[in-house]
């Protein structure tokens, strides 16, 4: 049985999703270059990149930056000047050798989708595919108030499809199961996402084991504090460099 991301990153969830858009992309990178400025060269990988609305943005200032992704139909939807950049594959197998990347990006919780020790041993690859000094974006969702917030059941309607929510807290993990219909024919399909629900510390806790030492936390794209009522947690991390003793 294929797992929830396998299926689901589709043109339905490009059309669900919509609204995430290159605005919105546009204050995302500017955030992170801002924080990080060594994104600005030497190659660095989107990862998770879907249809590389992020990519695309940065590689305007930084023509080395790459993206990769599990879904051919997200892969498809990038603009066709992109599409050179642009890798298929699943990160639980990164083909990027030690210590050759400048940066890492994570954009809109990439991250969580697998089990803990899974999650981990990406946490560590990352680490290794860094050179010192390299940075790890991770914009990862804010695990507090999703548990709080959380809405149990919605319906809303978008480009044609309507969309039936359910959602609970099962295992640690945020699990959302979705009805789709499209309106016009009638057609209907389930789908579903399920990403951890990591604390700060949990996070921070997994990239200090894999040599990296967090700079700096956001809460927004806009660039604002992380509180708990944060709608983000945007970690900037830095790649130690080795020890000399």
């Amino acid at each position: 049985m294929a797992d929830w991301f396998e299926t689901w990153f589709d043109e339905d969830y490009a059309l669900l999703y919509a609204h995430r858009d290159a605005e919105e992309a546009h204050r995302a990178v500017a955030l992170a270059l801002g924080a990080a400025p060594g994104l600005a060269a030497g190659p660095v990988l989107d990862l998770g990149c879907g249809a590389g609305r992020h990519l695309e943005v940065l590689r305007r200032t930084n023509p080395q930056a790459f993206g990769m992704d599990l879904s051919p139909s997200l892969l498809r939807l990038a603009p066709e000047d992109l599409r050179p950049w642009l890798l298929r594959g699943d990160m639980r197998a990164l083909p990027v050798k030690d210590g050759r990347l400048s940066g890492v990006c994570l954009w809109f919780t990439p991250f969580g989708y697998f089990s803990d020790d899974q999650n981990r041993a990406l946490m560590l690859a990352l680490g290794r595919i860094l050179r010192p000094g390299g940075a790890l974006v991770m914009d990862y969702l804010n695990a507090g108030l999703v548990a709080r917030a959380m809405v149990p059941e919605d319906t809303l309607e978008r480009a044609g499809v309507r969309v039936l929510s359910r959602r609970a807290i099962e295992g640690g993990r945020i699990v959302k199961r979705m009805t789709l219909t499209h309106v016009d024919t009638g057609e209907t399909r389930e789908a579903m996402e399920s990403v951890r629900l990591y604390a700060p510390a949990d996070l921070e806790a997994m990239a200090s084991s894999a040599g990296l030492r967090l700079r700096t936390v956001r809460g927004t794209y806009a660039g604002g504090a992380f509180t708990e009522d944060s709608p983000r947690w945007i970690g900037i991390f830095e790649k130690a460099a080795p020890s000399t003793r």
